[in-house]
C-alpha cells in the first residue's frame, strides 16, 4: 500500500520504518530533511513538500502539537488541499479536542476521511513496535464505520510488526 508519512522524530521515525519493512511504498516529509534520509537509503521516497507527502490514499501524520498539525493540514499548499477526495488522515499527534473536531469537519467537507488515532508509549515502544491505539474521535461516522476503520487502521500499523493479527 502507498502510504504517505509526515513527521519523523522520536516516534515518527520508528512507526515510518515499520511500516516500510512490512513493505508498505512510502512517502515521507519531515521539515528538519536529515531525518528523511535514513529512511530513503531503506527505500522510503523523499518528498520534497508536504503536498508530495499527500499522493497516496492514506496520509499519517505524527506531529508535536496543535500548531505543528494545523500548519502541516491547513497552511499554504497543506495537506488539506493536496490530498485527494477520497483519502484519509490519521493522525497519531496527541492534539487537543476541537482540533480534533476541526480535522473531522475540514477533511468531510473536501470528501476526505479523517481518523484521530493517537498512540501511547515511548519512542522505544514505537522502535519495537509495541505501541497502542486509542479509540478515533470520528464524528458524523456510524459506529459501524468507525469499528471497520478502526480494525483497519490497526491492521495496517500491525502488519508492520511481528504481533498476531487480532480478529476483531
Amino acid at each position: 500500500m502507498d502510504v504517505g508519512f509526515i513527521g519523523l522524530g522520536n516516534m515518527g521515525a520508528p512507526m515510518a520504518r515499520n511500516l516500510l519493512k512490512a513493505g508498505h511504498r512510502l512517502i515521507v516529509y519531515n521539515r528538519t530533511r536529515s531525518k528523511v534520509e535514513s529512511l530513503a537509503r531503506e527505500g522510503a521516497q523523499i518528498a520534497d513538500r508536504i503536498a508530495d507527502a499527500c499522493q497516496s490514499e492514506i496520509l499519517i501524520t505524527m506531529l508535536a502539537d496543535d500548531p505543528a498539525v494545523e500548519d502541516v493540514v491547513f497552511g499554504e499548499r497543506g495537506a488539506l488541499s493536496a490530498l485527494r477526495r477520497d483519502a484519509i488522515h490519521i493522525s497519531m499527534s496527541t492534539i487537543s479536542v476541537g482540533l480534533s473536531v476541526h480535522l473531522t469537519e475540514a477533511h468531510g467537507k473536501a470528501g476526505q476521511g479523517y481518523v484521530a488515532a493517537p498512540v501511547f508509549g515511548r519512542p522505544e515502544a514505537a522502535a519495537q513496535p509495541s505501541f497502542s491505539l486509542s479509540r478515533p474521535a470520528l464524528t458524523r461516522c456510524s459506529s459501524v464505520a468507525i469499528s471497520c476503520l478502526m480494525r483497519w487502521v490497526r491492521r495496517l500499523l500491525l502488519s508492520a510488526t511481528d504481533l498476531p493479527m487480532p480478529i476483531w
